[in-house]
C-alpha cells in the first residue's frame, strides 16, 4: 500500500525546507527509484538529495550519486526503515539517511560509513525528537514542522 496523508506531508515538508538550503545543481527530491545492481536493491527513498545531474538518466538513479536519503516511517512496516534500509543504505554509499519517525515523533540521523568485518556500516547515529533541529551535512532540517501520525495510524 503506498504511503498517504501526513506520510506524504512530512516528506513534501522536509523537501521544501532543504531545497533552498542547497547549492546550485544540488536537489531534494520526493521522487527517484534508486537501484544497485550488484546488491540487488531497488529502493524508492522518502526524499533524496542528490546532484539534478545525477536524475538525467532513463535508469534508476544511482544510490552513489544521493547525498542524503530520509526515510518517513510507515505505521505498517517500520522494520522496513529501521532495519533494512539501515543494513542496506550503506552498503549503497549513501552518506547520510534519516529516519523520521510521524508514530513516536522520534528521527534518527546515521552518518559516517565505516566497516566492521569487511561490510559498511553507519558509525555515527544521534537520536532527535519533533521540535529539534537536525543538522545533516551543511544543511538542516527543522522538525517543529512535521507532522504526527494520528492515534488510530500508529
Amino acid at each position: 500500500m503506498s504511503p498517504a496523508g501526513r506520510h506524504g506531508l512530512a516528506a513534501l515538508r522536509i523537501e521544501r525546507q532543504l531545497q533552498p538550503q542547497l547549492p546550485d545543481g544540488i536537489v531534494a527530491t520526493t521522487s527517484g527509484d534508486i537501484e544497485e545492481a550488484g546488491l540487488g536493491q531497488l529502493r524508492r527513498p522518502d526524499v533524496i538529495v542528490l546532484p539534478e545531474a545525477a536524475m538525467d538518466t532513463d535508469s534508476a538513479i544511482s544510490p552513489r550519486a544521493l547525498l542524503a536519503a530520509v526515510e518517513i516511517v510507515s505505521p505498517s512496516n517500520p522494520e522496513n526503515d529501521y532495519e533494512s534500509k539501515l543494513h542496506h543504505y550503506p552498503r549503497l554509499g549513501i552518506p547520510h539517511y534519516l529516519i523520521v519517525d510521524p508514530r513516536d515523533g522520534t528521527c534518527v540521523h546515521h552518518w559516517a560509513i565505516g566497516s566492521r568485518e569487511g561490510i559498511p556500516v553507519y558509525e555515527a547515529r544521534v537520536p532527535y525528537v519533533f521540535g529539534d533541529k537536525i543538522p545533516i551535512g551543511e544543511w538542516g532540517i527543522d522538525t517543529g514542522e512535521l507532522p504526527r501520525y494520528s492515534q488510530d495510524a500508529r
